[in-house]
């Protein structure tokens, strides 16, 4: 009973934290058409900043999330305007501004602190026991705080004019500015919110799992599969996806060792697109 708790736990740590960083990945290419290759590298650097913020100046955990969420908001707010700003409508100068933002920000991570793993202190010390089960308050927090940020981002994009302004550029650009929506204003709260979210699953994720210069890389193979296996557009998609590939991921480490679970996960990824092209739940991306 412990185990398959646990299990049930870990999935929906994993599967928060997932959708969070793949959320903000869809937001830019349903509206800027940028396939952000740095999503990975931003998530790490969240992880890193909040490291700093919370061991190196020991503040309180939260006020550093604050902090750290800020810092990377508005760096994409200057990504946005000093650099993707001046490519639009060019997909393959996007990706080599992508790759080169994620290079620059691995390579100074490295120079800095090495190959070393680090961990961010708990959020939340102690275990919950029960007689048939124990969990950390660990968990348990980083949980309700996925939970929160999952329906604070909904209601963000369904319920607000910004949002729905979001929405209304993703769904047709020359509609929406021929409607007087501000494009460019948009376009900067996208990418702050973005990179926002990458960077607070990279803080929870860095206390609950650990930090590496490195980290990005996986969590970008998994938000680019929660994007194409929900389909590009949908938002409901990518929740269930994100449900769907935390579980796996919980799971199949359970019973085969991490580094097949997942090749397991990649394969049975590779043959659902060769089947469904356009993902589950939107349609097929086109570039």
């Amino acid at each position: 009973m412990g185990l398959l708790f646990n299990t049930v736990i870990n999935s929906l740590i994993l599967s928060s934290m997932y959708i969070l960083a793949a959320l903000g990945f869809a937001f830019l290419f349903n509206m800027l058409r940028i396939f952000n290759l740095a999503h990975g590298a931003i998530y790490m650097i969240g992880g890193y900043i909040g490291y700093y913020f919370i061991v190196e100046l020991g503040m309180n955990h939260w006020l550093a999330l604050l902090l750290t969420t800020l810092l990377v908001a508005a760096f994409g707010v200057f990504l946005e305007r000093f650099l993707f700003r001046r490519l639009k409508g060019d997909f393959n100068l996007n990706i080599m501004a992508c790759v080169f933002v994620a290079v620059i920000l691995q390579t100074t991570v490295n120079i800095i602190v090495g190959d070393k793993t680090m961990a961010i202190p708990s959020f939340a010390e102690g275990v919950f026991r029960t007689a048939l089960f124990s969990v950390s308050y660990e968990r348990l927090v980083t949980f309700a705080a996925g939970l929160f940020l999952l329906g604070a981002i909904i209601w963000f994009v369904n319920k607000t004019r910004i949002g729905l302004q979001m929405q209304a550029i993703a769904q047709h650009r020359d509609g929406a500015i021929l409607q007087g929506i501000d494009i460019n204003r948009v376009s900067a709260v996208a990418f702050a919110l973005g990179c926002a979210l990458a960077a607070i699953a990279g803080i929870f994720l860095g206390a609950y799992l650990r930090l590496s210069p490195y980290m990005g890389d996986l969590m970008l193979t998994k938000v680019v599969i929660i994007f194409m296996l929900a389909g590009a557009g949908s938002i409901t998609g990518i929740l269930i996806t994100g449900l769907i590939l935390g579980t796996l991921s919980s799971v199949l480490p359970v019973f085969i060792s991490g580094a097949a679970s997942d090749a397991v996960i990649i394969a049975i990824v590779i043959i659902i697109l060769l089947i469904r092209p356009q993902g589950f739940f939107g349609y097929q991306v086109e570039m």
